[in-house]
């Protein structure tokens, strides 16, 4: 496979503005599209039987996230006490350069984190948090002490 484009997530939520926010505000995404999908439309695509709408948000390094919004309120997702335990859990990663304020933003907003209120050392010079958006999707914080260690394809960018 040749990709042509960086990689693209897609997430089912149920209030589209508020975790739109969410993203925009809190981890310095930008809205690149809105649109929405007529439900004659929408049934070939697997996604839903009914109409759904879409906002594209582009991160500051280029990945981008689709929220999606089916007209009929999605199912909601059955959380486990731990990550792992759950066959089909997923999650968002970002690699920031300062954690400690990422997780000082995340507790002052109120967000569920998932590995405690302190930064955890996973193995030497790696550093993470795991916390939920605001529809209980999981997301990951994490610091390397050698990025280019951990990334050497990103010399020079």
């Amino acid at each position: 496979m040749k990709m042509v484009a960086p990689l693209e997530v897609g997430i089912c939520c149920q209030n589209l503005e508020a975790l739109k926010r969410f993203y925009i505000e809190q981890l310095a995404f930008i809205e690149t599209s809105y649109f929405q999908i007529t439900a004659d439309k929408a049934g070939d695509t697997g996604l839903t039987k009914g109409a759904y709408q879409v906002v594209r948000l582009q991160s500051p390094y280029g990945e981008r996230l689709k929220l999606l919004e089916p007209q009929t309120a999605p199912i909601t997702a059955n959380h486990s006490d731990t990550i792992l335990e759950r066959k089909g859990n997923v999650y968002l990663t970002f690699i920031v350069d300062d954690l400690a304020a990422m997780l000082a933003k995340l507790k002052k907003i109120g967000a569920e984190l998932l590995s405690g209120d302190e930064i955890v050392e996973v193995r030497p010079g790696t550093y993470l948090i795991f916390a939920r958006d605001p529809e209980g999707n999981i997301i990951e914080f994490v610091e390397y002490s050698d990025i280019l260690g951990y990334r050497p394809d990103l010399v020079g960018k």
